[in-house]
């Protein structure tokens, strides 16, 4: 049975390489992000694509209409959208408090607010039993990420995880968060990944080797099968053994 996918950050990345997934298996996707030209170029096959900023409230509507007129019931929702603001125009200022609330407030935009916003404007239109929602967090929830607010905003997708579930359970619709450790092969670090880091982040692992963006795709994906129809509430590591969580 065709399934309609919706993903956020669906254009680069941990995103795209889930929506290839899905698009393999004959379902249908739709493609989330900022950037139309991005979206455009990313080649699934049968996707469809909508531009919009999912932190602000007014483009968020536009696309729960888009996904009502389109795809009528979402049978899966994959927030991939985010980062740590390596991609962003720098802010703030000069003060340092000005740059510590610029910091702040475009990590939760990215990574929670976008989050949240998606949700609650799709939440009525989920497969009702079957629907499945999937958050995608970091490894730096469980271990910080230098200033903090990257780590806090990845760390706060678990308890609203956490409460959704036990919200939508009793329609039949899951509720999981992936939470990856390094992961080559995408945007996220922008330029300020070098081989001293990257070879940090290997040797931390115990597989040796650094995650690719279909590691993270493969569990999504699993995580939206009948086999994972009892698996709710959870936090996946997907990080080679680096973090066990708790």
């Amino acid at each position: 049975m065709t399934r309609n996918i919706v993903i956020s950050g669906g254009g680069t990345g941990i995103g795209l390489a889930t929506a290839r997934a899905f698009a393999a298996d004959g379902d249908r996707v739709l493609l989330l992000g900022r950037r139309a030209e991005v979206l455009e170029k990313a080649g699934v096959p049968g996707a469809l694509t909508r531009a919009a900023d999912l932190s602000e409230p007014g483009e968020v509507r536009g696309v729960a209409r888009f996904v009502a007129e389109e795809l009528g019931t979402v049978d899966v929702l994959v927030h991939s959208a985010g980062g740590a603001g390596h991609l962003e125009p720098a802010g703030g200022g000069e003060d340092p408090l000005d740059q510590v609330a610029h910091r702040w407030t475009v990590n939760f935009r990215q990574n929670v607010l976008t989050a949240a916003l998606l949700t609650e404007a799709l939440k009525d239109r989920l497969a009702a039993p079957g629907g499945r929602v999937l958050f995608v967090s970091s490894i730096a929830a469980y271990r910080g990420s230098g200033t903090g607010a990257y780590a806090a905003a990845k760390a706060g997708l678990h308890p609203y995880a956490h409460d959704l579930a036990r919200e939508l359970g009793p329609r039949g619709i899951t509720v999981n968060v992936v939470a990856p450790g390094y992961i080559e092969d995408t945007e996220f670090f922008g330029d300020t990944m070098d081989e001293a880091r990257r070879a940090r982040l290997i040797a931390d692992t115990v597989t040796g080797r650094p995650g690719i963006p279909g590691d993270v795709a493969a569990t999504l994906h699993w995580l939206a099968s009948p086999g994972a129809g009892h698996v709710t509430s959870q936090v996946i590591q997907v990080n080679g053994g680096a973090e066990r969580g708790n």
